[in-house]
């Protein structure tokens, strides 16, 4: 399909936990006049509880099911920036959706930078033991690791790959506004 046949008017940003969605979804949204959406605040309000209590109490499966109702919602909205959840484009049907309504822009950082933004947070279940416990730093590794190799092949689809690494986020917004200019409908 022709990008310039039809320009769209979600931008999905992607990636890992701690590549920068949360942050930089705000600077761009407001820099393009766009609203500002983050899936996980939307699942965490339907659910009435913080993501990790979903993944704790009501398992990943619940998650994943209000994930894909959230993102069915969101795909009907317009000239929006949309932070997702590190693993929201690593499910096919998901991928479809995102990719059919908006331009996907993959935050992307190295493993190692990973690891140094993520290995102290306990809010992140996938990177948490059953019990939400805080995990030994190798661990954190292979699972941050393991996740990216399963999510990668995801990752490389997207329309915009910005590599995100020690880099200010003012410099990451500009790149992307100007990566996006003649695909989104602004």
């Amino acid at each position: 399909m022709n990008m310039e046949q039809h320009k769209k008017s979600l931008v999905y940003l992607a990636g890992f936990m701690g590549s920068g969605k949360s942050t930089i979804g705000p600077i761009l949204a407001n820099t393009l006049g766009f609203e500002f959406v983050d899936t996980d605040k939307i699942i965490e309000k339907k659910a009435n509880k913080r993501i990790i209590e979903i993944f704790t109490t009501d398992g990943e499966q619940v998650f994943r099911t209000l994930e894909l109702v959230s993102l069915r919602e969101i795909a009907t909205h317009s000239h929006s920036v949309v932070s997702l959840g590190g693993g929201t484009i690593a499910d096919e049907e998901n991928f479809r959706l995102i990719h059919g309504s908006g331009i996907i822009v993959y935050l992307k950082l190295s493993p190692e930078e990973i690891l140094q933004r993520v290995h102290h947070r306990t809010d992140r279940p996938l990177l948490t033991g059953a019990g939400g416990e805080r995990l030994p730093v190798e661990e954190i590794e292979k699972r941050v690791q393991d996740l990216l190799a399963q999510r990668e092949r995801f990752y490389a689809r997207a329309d915009v790959v910005i590599q995100t690494d020690r880099k200010r986020v003012g410099t990451t917004v500009d790149e992307i506004v100007r990566r996006l200019r003649g695909l989104i409908d602004a």
